[in-house]
Order: C-alpha cells, then sequence, then structure tokens
C-alpha cells in the first residue's frame, strides 16, 4: 500500500452526515470542542447512572494503539493510533463502522508508544500531527490527502522526550502549529494549502506537548500556548509576540490547554510543578503571576473552568488528587483523594472523569465543590492506559482506551407525551 494513499471502505460511501434516525449529528470537531473550553451545550442527559454504568451502544476494538481521543463532525467519527510501523488517522460512522483510514506518518514507538494528538476537523477537513513531524490534511469524507508538510524539513521541527503531541488549532483558514524548531517555533499554515503565511523564531524554546487556545482579551486576539520553559502569546494574525511569561516545571510535562477567563489565564505542569494563575496586561504587551500553587499541578487531565471554580486532577509526589479552587484566589474550596488522576468533561452539570486505568465518574457540580454520584469500570488496564478526555456529544459518551472505543448512551429518558 502506498505509504500515504487512504483505506477506503464501502461504508464511507453511504455516510449521510446524519445522526442515527436521520437526526442532524451533533459535532465536537476539535480538542476540547468549540472554543476548547471543554464545556459541552448538551442538555437532557442523566443525572445518575444505573449500576454497572449507563448502555453501552458499541465498541470499536481496532483504533490502533495510542492516547489520541476522538473528534465528531459531519455524522462521522474521528481519531488516531498506530498499526504496525504506521500511524493511521481512522474515521468511524456513527455507529462503529469504519468508514476509512489514511496513514499519518511512523508510528512512535519511543518513550510511551502510541499516537498522541487528536485530529482536528475544521469545513470538511481533517488535520493530524504526527509524533516525528509529519502534518497531514485529509479529506474529512473519504480520507484522501490533500497536502502534507514535513515539519522537520521546513522549520527544523524539535521535541522532548513524547515526540509532537499538539491538537492543531483551525481557524479563519490559518492552521496554528508549533514544531518548536529554529526555523519555526510557531507557525500559520494556510489550510487549504499547507502554505506557510508566518513562521515566528523570535521565541527562544522547543516545543512541548501543549494545545493552544485562541482567546480575545479586551479586543486583542491572542494565540496562547506553553513552549518546554515558557507560557507565550501572539498575534494569530502576524506571528508577532505579544508577552512571554518563564515557567520552568520540575518535570517536562507540560501539556495542559490554556484556561482563560476575565484577563487570566491558568497554566499548569505535572508531577509537583503547581499551577499558575497568569494576569494579561491591559495593553496585552505583557503578562505577570498573579498567584502560583505548587499541590495544583496538572499532567494529562486537563483543567475546566466552571463560573468562577476550577477543577482538575493532581499528580503531585505524595497524593494524587481531584480538586476544585477559585480560579481567582487560588483558594481551596473541595479536594477528592479516592479518584486519582482522571481525565476531564463537563456537560449538562456534571463533570464527567476518565480514571487512567478504566474507572468511571459522574460528579454533580456543587455550590463549592462537587459530589461523586455514579460511577462503572470499563475493562481494567495498565496505568495511564485511559488518558484521551472523555467526550460528550449527541447524548452519548466516547471513552478510548488504548485501541479500543466505547460509546455510551448517556442521554435521560424522555416524558411520555
Amino acid at each position: 500500500m502506498n505509504a500515504f494513499r487512504p483505506v477506503i471502505l464501502a461504508a464511507s460511501l453511504l455516510s449521510t452526515g446524519l445522526a442515527p434516525g436521520g437526526a442532524p449529528a451533533a459535532a465536537w470537531p476539535e480538542h476540547h470542542g468549540p472554543g476548547r473550553t471543554n464545556l459541552s451545550t448538551e442538555t437532557g442527559l442523566l443525572k445518575r447512572w444505573p449500576e454497572g454504568g449507563p448502555k453501552l451502544l458499541w465498541e470499536h476494538a481496532d483504533c490502533g494503539k495510542g492516547y489520541s481521543g476522538v473528534v465528531i463532525a459531519d455524522g462521522r467519527v474521528f481519531t488516531a493510533g498506530n498499526f504496525g510501523e504506521t500511524e493511521m488517522i481512522v474515521a468511524l460512522d456513527l455507529d462503529g463502522r469504519l468508514l476509512w483510514k489514511t496513514p499519518s506518518g511512523p508510528a512512535w514507538t519511543k518513550a510511551s508508544p502510541g499516537s498522541r494528538s487528536t485530529p482536528t476537523w475544521s469545513d470538511g477537513v481533517v488535520y493530524l500531527l504526527n509524533p516525528e513531524g509529519p502534518l497531514t490534511a485529509c479529506e474529512a469524507a473519504t480520507g484522501r490527502v490533500l497536502w502534507t508538510v514535513d515539519t522537520v524539513e521546513r522549520f527544523d521541527a524539535t521535541w522532548g522526550i513524547w515526540g509532537l503531541a499538539e491538537n492543531l488549532l483551525v481557524d479563519g483558514g490559518r492552521l496554528y502549529c508549533m514544531p518548536g524548531g529554529p526555523r519555526g517555533r510557531v507557525v500559520a499554515l494556510d489550510a487549504k494549502t499547507g502554505a506557510t503565511l508566518w513562521a515566528n523564531t523570535e521565541i527562544q524554546h522547543s516545543a512541548a506537548y501543549c494545545s493552544p487556545s485562541l482567546i480575545t482579551h479586551r479586543g486583542v486576539r491572542q494565540w496562547i500556548s506553553m513552549t518546554q520553559k515558557s507560557v507565550v502569546s501572539l498575534d494569530p494574525a502576524t506571528g508577532r509576540l505579544l508577552w512571554t511569561v518563564p515557567l520552568v516545571p520540575r518535570s517536562p510535562q507540560n501539556s495542559l490547554t490554556p484556561v482563560y477567563r476575565d484577563g487570566c489565564i491558568f497554566v499548569a505542569c505535572g508531577h509537583s510543578s503547581g499551577g499558575t494563575l497568569i494576569r494579561i496586561a491591559d495593553d496585552s504587551r505583557s503578562a505577570s503571576v498573579a498567584w502560583h500553587r505548587e499541590e495544583l499541578d496538572n499532567c494529562h487531565s486537563g483543567s475546566i473552568l466552571i463560573g468562577d471554580r476550577l477543577f482538575g486532577a493532581s499528580c503531585r509526589q505524595g497524593g494524587k488528587r481531584f480538586y476544585c479552587v477559585d480560579f481567582a484566589t487560588g483558594e481551596s474550596l473541595q479536594e477528592d483523594r479516592t479518584m486519582g488522576k482522571v481525565g476531564l468533561t463537563w456537560a449538562d452539570g456534571m463533570i464527567y472523569a476518565l480514571g487512567y486505568q478504566g474507572a468511571m465518574y459522574l460528579l454533580e457540580v456543587k455550590p463549592r465543590g462537587f459530589e461523586i454520584v455514579s460511577r462503572f469500570d470499563l475493562p481494567r488496564r495498565p496505568a495511564n492506559t485511559y488518558l484521551a478526555h472523555p467526550v460528550v456529544c449527541g447524548g452519548r459518551l466516547y471513552l478510548r482506551g488504548d485501541g479500543r472505543l466505547f460509546v455510551y448512551d448517556i442521554g435521560a429518558p424522555k416524558p411520555a407525551p
């Protein structure tokens, strides 16, 4: 098989972009959903699960080896995984049938083998960054490759222990990427062609594992992410550096997507590196640390901002815990030490928390914290198997663990007419 030719199955010709039953399909088109807030607009969901968990609709057992999450758009589910020596982008229909697989580069076989990034869908195109540098854009309907960019060849891409792991951001016809190389620390590409629009070389540090946020502060659009040793903000139109704040973690696990609210950005790194709130100056020309707490570190879990409360999971030495703090001050409101490390999402007043070995929790958000109301268990696997964050979309809960994808019906029964 040609290294960049998609495997297209007959089922792909029947995909309509509709949910089962003919309703328009719901969408979760990128990492942490629209706007990257990780807050779903879903309603009418179960507030408690039956014993043993909600109904399993289907399971797809051949997503490939890896940690990629899922995105849902146009009546299709997209993820990625390693198949032998090749990483593949995988497309399924909403009933779990394979539509197509497209190679996206070599399989990552070094530290923590497996795929890293979650695909990004935009305007009928799926994009994925391979851990060793290739960036692929393919047609969402068929898997046909539209263009590829070798970020090592073009930008001298440079990464750390675990390869490139960024979930790509597409906005306004631009695709943003952090190759981390001296010829392009952060770059913007034309989303249709892959042509370079700008390449920032002011930043001095290589790529980390962070997926960026795109925010607007006092009318100024900003692309914000973490390098290996700093938090950086760029003008997304030009790539010009707006501000930077040093952030040198004890462990190089700076992968948290920045969380923005009211002129402040929360960032965190793993293993006792702590969590930090950064306040952006009114003119967006500088930023400074508002508070830092070592016990609010965060490795792979992600953080969720609900109102004034920030939720996250710490992997700090001396005790893993799930925490709720005041966003503005860092004041502790509540913590739990029973769940351990969990990946997060939120929908309809509830937090969905997936433990790294397969325990799945449902938490009700309370005025000053949370309450665990339900739990069920996926097949027990070694630590760090279930690193992909849960996704709630179309009344369904999507859970990825290595090569398997589980999809559950979490819609509440509708009252009789």
